[in-house]
């Protein structure tokens, strides 16, 4: 009977290990396809213009959901999903991809990395404010000190000030944070690819005048843009902006939101890999070292949260 016991007992949990397992690797695989965007926005915004590479991916990435959507004949949001949609909207779609255009035109990918690694703490602070909870203290210390780690970055390498492209960068990360916060509560009552297929597509009456409006003037610059600069601008369209978030919502659901969460930790160093690669930016110790210490305090927030 013990035995039959300890088969029975063998046969339950093995499909949850493997659950487990298999939303970890589909949460590292995700983030390996997010640590590429910040090299291939700066590749791409060498050649095309900023306002078109983030909201081009937009549009690009809105086309394929609605394709996916049809496909999986997914209903209509209810009426109370529409205003968060619309933050997952602002801060994913339009707020992070715009922002991190412009600032990689004059940002080494290298650096924002670094400024991005502090994302996923930013974005517990909005899940703690929107969702009314009560953190300990210890979780709002490392909210401070990894935000000054990211600023005492950005001050020692622009030479004792802030330029534009940090704000921006900062701008895009609270952007960014909110739309995940949102997108994360939203995860609990519809499916996270339903999630950004909407958020996508509700972007599209404000994306598509634009790029239209941006792209005819340039229509001849275009043109002449490299294979590497359009390969670019089709990563960020395609992998960065809706297959990778693909990936992520079911590997969170498999494994859990809180584990497979943490993978996130590894993307600035897959960044500073990738930039270094893909752009030769050197690959510096104090990046590494300002990198370390902000995933570092990233995690240690996550858990005293």
């Amino acid at each position: 009977m013990s035995s039959l016991t300890r088969t029975a007992t063998s046969t339950t949990h093995t499909p949850r290990f493997s659950d487990d397992r298999k939303g970890l690797l589909l949460g590292l695989i995700a983030v390996a396809l997010f640590s590429l965007t910040l090299p291939l926005t700066r590749l791409a915004v060498a050649e095309l213009d900023p306002t078109f590479v983030a909201l081009g991916r937009a549009l690009v990435a809105a086309s394929l959901a609605g394709l996916w959507l049809w496909q999986q004949r997914a209903p209509m949001p209810r009426r109370e999903q529409w205003l968060p949609l619309a933050l997952v909207s602002l801060g994913c779609v339009l707020g992070f991809p715009w922002l991190t255009s412009i600032a990689m035109r004059s940002l080494p990918a290298s650096h924002g990395a670094v400024l991005v690694g502090i994302l996923p703490l930013a974005t517990a602070v909005f899940a703690v404010l929107r969702g009314k909870e009560r953190p300990s203290p210890g979780f709002w210390l490392m909210a401070l000190f990894g935000t000054a780690l990211v600023v005492a970055f950005a001050l020692r390498q622009g030479g004792g000030s802030f330029h534009l492209a940090d704000w921006l960068m900062f701008a895009a990360v609270l952007l960014g944070a909110l739309g995940y916060a949102e997108g994360g509560r939203l995860a609990q009552a519809m499916p996270g690819q339903h999630v950004i297929s909407w958020a996508l597509l509700l972007a599209v009456p404000f994306v598509l005048p634009v790029v239209l409006l941006n792209a005819w003037p340039q229509r001849a610059l275009m043109a002449q843009a490299s294979g590497a600069a359009w390969l670019s601008f089709a990563y960020i369209s395609v992998f960065s902006m809706f297959i990778g978030f693909f990936f992520w919502y079911r590997g969170m659901a498999l494994g859990g939101v809180a584990r497979v969460g943490q993978t996130q930790l590894l993307q600035p160093f897959l960044t500073l890999v990738g930039a270094a690669v893909l752009l030769n930016e050197p690959l510096t110790g104090e990046s590494l070292l300002f990198a370390g210490a902000v995933i570092a305090v990233v995690g240690i927030g996550r858990k005293l949260k």
